[in-house]
C-alpha cells in the first residue's frame, strides 16, 4: 500500500528477500544495540539471524512486512500464527520503526496492517511481548488496543506481555 502523501510503500515481504533481510538486521542493530548499549557487529547480526529464524513469517504460518520510504527500509512488522489453548492467535514480533521516522505513525500503520491480515485470516486475539526498557513500544500497543496480560513465554528478553481480541 502506497501513501499518497509521500514515498512510503507498506508491502508483504518474503523473510529470505533483500528488503526484509535489510529491515531484520535494522532491527537488530536498534533493538540489540539498545539491550547491549553498544553498536552491534556484523557478525553478531549474523549470529542473532541464524539464531533467531524467521521462515514461518509466510503463509501459511505468518506474514511479514517491510515499510520503506524513498526505497530505503523504514520499519518491519511480523505476524506468526501460534497455538494458544485450542485456538489460533497471532503473534506479532519484529516490530521495528527507524529512528528517522519515529512518531510519525508508521508504528501504528504496521500494527493496523497486521491487525487487518490477522482479521482476514480469522484470527480473534493477538499478542506479543517487549522488554521492559521499550517504554515507547509498550506506550504504542496501549493506544492501539493491547493489554498487559500473564507471561505466556519463558522468553529472557521479555518483561511485559500484551494481548489484544478482535472483534
Amino acid at each position: 500500500m502506497a501513501d499518497p502523501d509521500t514515498s512510503l510503500v507498506v508491502a508483504v515481504v518474503k523473510p529470505a528477500e533483500a528488503p526484509a533481510r535489510q529491515a531484520l538486521r535494522d532491527y537488530y542493530h536498534d533493538i540489540a544495540g539498545r539491550y547491549y548499549g553498544r553498536p552491534l557487529t556484523e557478525a553478531e547480526i549474523d549470529e542473532i539471524l541464524t539464531d533467531e529464524p524467521d521462515e514461518d513469517l509466510q503463509p501459511p504460518t505468518g506474514w511479514f512486512w517491510v515499510a520503506t520510504l524513498d526505497d530505503r527500509v523504514a520499519g518491519c512488522v511480523g505476524l506468526r500464527y501460534v497455538a494458544e489453548g485450542g485456538i489460533r492467535v497471532g503473534e506479532l514480533t519484529r516490530v521495528y520503526v527507524s529512528g528517522t521516522v519515529r512518531r510519525q505513525g508508521l508504528g501504528g500503520r504496521l500494527l493496523n496492517v497486521a491487525e487487518q491480515q490477522a482479521r482476514a485470516d480469522g484470527v480473534t486475539a493477538l499478542r506479543l511481548d517487549v522488554r521492559t526498557d521499550l517504554v515507547e513500544a509498550r506506550a504504542l500497543y496501549a493506544r492501539h488496543g493491547f493489554h498487559e496480560v500473564p507471561a505466556f513465554n519463558d522468553s529472557p528478553y521479555a518483561g511485559h506481555w500484551f494481548r489484544k481480541t478482535l472483534r
